[in-house]
């Protein structure tokens, strides 16, 4: 080979080792990964600006996407990656701020004692979910007030003495009183088979048909019927990222307070994910004589365990006793134990402030928005009467 052929393909064995060395570590950045979203994931903390410098190398000539080189070149290797160039290409493009999170409301499998005896079938709607009715059993692993159970994972410890004493939030005569809002509005139900839901992800809608969303109305509807004054907030603060979802609904909280100084309660209205020890779903439910199944409500009250700000947090853990051991009056197993946990979930905005699972994700719209209407009309009863 003469000297000019040398210098000439020397750039290229340069060129080539360098596309080898960028496309081995593509690979290895995304070894592990077994969706387009975690490759996606991969990519994105680790790619580097000096990779850029070889776009024109590549010879990119597909879509202007904005794909990074190592982007481009990973997919080209992953037939999955590949054919999904589309929705990389936006995941990419979608930024989320790179704040600490709260961590996700994710109730566990009781470790504590439950009866979780399947109901008789006659008593449960039949949209293909095994269900079952969560009682306890005992007070081991539980803080208990009266008919009320706490599962407490903070390192606070309770007493019953802080725990019965009056609350601070209550009703007055300015509008509007209490707010509903969504942090994670797209969670969804499991209606009856051949109901056609367009899912956004794992049990997940923004169809509010089937999502907390259409909780939130039948709530929204029961307050105004009692003559209580709601702002219910329809926003999917959880889509389409999830990521930062509390942050964006407490900016939201902020400017409601702002704006109507009169709200005094903050109802955070989600829905749970159950699994038994197998990895099977059912959901929960608490039948209730002359109306149907509705599903079983947890209340979860966060507190400053994670070194967040949230010096009242007592205040919504007062409410939340008091308020359940009203409820379980009248629906005996409609209530889950109460669940206290480090994350204060933007509770820290009022004094009045809860989140509530209303049901899981294999209840049906109907069961979640049966068991809406019954809390809220309890609540806003509960509450009416105390300010009397």
């Amino acid at each position: 080979m003469n000297t000019t052929a040398k210098k000439r393909n020397g750039p290229r064995r340069l060129w080539a080792m360098g596309l080898a060395v960028c496309t081995l570590w593509g690979v290895a950045v995304t070894a592990g990964s077994d969706t387009v979203v975690s490759a996606i994931s991969a990519l994105r903390r680790e790619a580097s600006a000096p990779l850029s410098a070889l776009q024109w190398e590549l010879g990119d000539l597909g879509p202007e996407d904005g794909l990074s080189p190592a982007a481009v070149m990973t997919i080209a290797e992953s037939p999955l990656l590949l054919s999904a160039r589309e929705t990389v290409a936006q995941l990419l493009s979608t930024e989320t701020p790179d704040t600490p999170q709260e961590p996700v409301e994710q109730t566990p499998v009781e470790e504590t004692p439950l009866d979780t005896s399947p109901l008789p079938a006659e008593n449960i709607p039949d949209n293909g979910v095994p269900a079952k009715t969560l009682v306890p059993t005992g007070d081991t692993g539980y803080t208990v007030s009266g008919k009320v159970y706490i599962s407490n994972s903070t390192d606070h410890a309770l007493t019953i003495q802080d725990l019965t004493t009056s609350f601070d939030a209550g009703l007055t005569d300015e509008e509007p009183q209490i707010l509903i809002i969504h942090t994670h509005g797209s969670e969804a139900y499991t209606p009856a088979a051949g109901v056609e839901v367009t899912y956004s992800g794992n049990h997940r809608t923004t169809d509010t048909r089937y999502n907390v969303v259409a909780v939130g109305d039948v709530m929204a509807q029961t307050f105004g019927e009692l003559g209580i004054s709601v702002l219910h907030d329809r926003t999917l603060y959880d889509y389409p990222s999830y990521s930062g979802s509390y942050d964006r609904s407490l900016k939201a909280i902020e400017s409601y307070l702002a704006q109507y100084p009169s709200i005094h309660f903050i109802l955070d209205v989600h829905r749970d994910a159950i699994e038994d020890t197998d990895g099977n779903e059912y959901k929960v439910i608490s039948p209730v004589e002359g109306a149907g199944n509705a599903a079983q409500v947890t209340i979860v009250v966060g507190s400053d365990g994670s070194g967040l700000p949230h010096p009242n947090w007592m205040e919504n853990l007062k409410l939340a006793v008091a308020l359940q051991q009203d409820v379980t009056q009248m629906y005996p197993t409609m209530m889950r134990p109460i669940l206290l946990r480090n994350s204060r979930y933007n509770q820290h905005a009022t004094t009045g402030s809860l989140l509530l699972e209303i049901g899981a994700a294999g209840n049906s719209p109907e069961e979640a928005a049966l068991s809406g209407k019954l809390f809220a009309r309890e609540m806003g009863e509960f509450l009416q009467a105390k300010c009397k």
